[in-house]
């Protein structure tokens, strides 16, 4: 097997969240042109995301968010944006990591990106480390953090098929491990303004 020196998911990796901040960046600066809407989907769990401990109980492990009609103070850093939401009417300021994005979609022209998640630095070193036992000349990684090795995830062909806020799709019981898991439908209207 050849080993991937330049680490190409790693670099495809990057270049996709630079196009989701980019638009963040032009949403900030002035405002969601014609119909676009943004589902962001993050885990809450990665380092530097900053939530409420309420939220932090009712999502602990991934979060969707809607910018759409109800959100305020968009700020985009290099690194990280920042955004106020209102849950069950209370209001909360989010602060995400781009490395902690999953997914984003925007669904009024069906674009979809899908991220590989972020493994911590332990894992990834103790990965290498096994690597570097069978191929001693290769070098060392140029990114601080490394991608889990998975396969693809698979999205909705539609985005306004997604799960619910913070919910994950059903798990494939034991006995049929190849058959893909149930979704539920969620119609876009129910994150509209009534």
């Amino acid at each position: 097997m050849t080993v991937d020196y330049i680490r190409y998911d790693i670099l495809t990796q990057d270049a996709m969240r630079s196009v989701v901040r980019t638009v963040l960046t032009d949403a900030a600066s002035k405002g969601l042109p014609g119909e676009h809407h943004f589902f962001l989907s993050f885990d809450t769990r990665a380092e530097g995301v900053v939530l409420s401990p309420r939220l932090k109980a009712q999502y602990p492990k991934e979060m969707t968010i809607v910018l759409q009609h109800q959100f305020w103070d968009l700020t985009v850093a290099n690194d990280r944006f920042e955004v106020g939401l209102s849950f069950s009417g209370i209001p909360e300021r989010l602060v995400v990591p781009f490395r902690a994005i999953t997914g984003f979609a925007d669904p009024s022209v069906q674009f979809v990106l899908q991220f590989a998640a972020v493994v911590d630095e332990d894992e990834a070193a103790a990965e290498h480390a096994d690597e570097a036992s069978t191929d001693a000349a290769r070098p060392p990684a140029r990114h601080d953090r490394l991608p889990a090795p998975t396969e693809p995830l698979p999205m909705a062909a539609n985005p306004e098929a997604a799960a619910k806020p913070g919910e994950t799709p059903a798990e494939k019981p034991a006995d049929k491990p190849d058959e893909p898991a149930g979704a539920e439908v969620v119609r876009l209207d129910r994150f509209r303004k009534k």
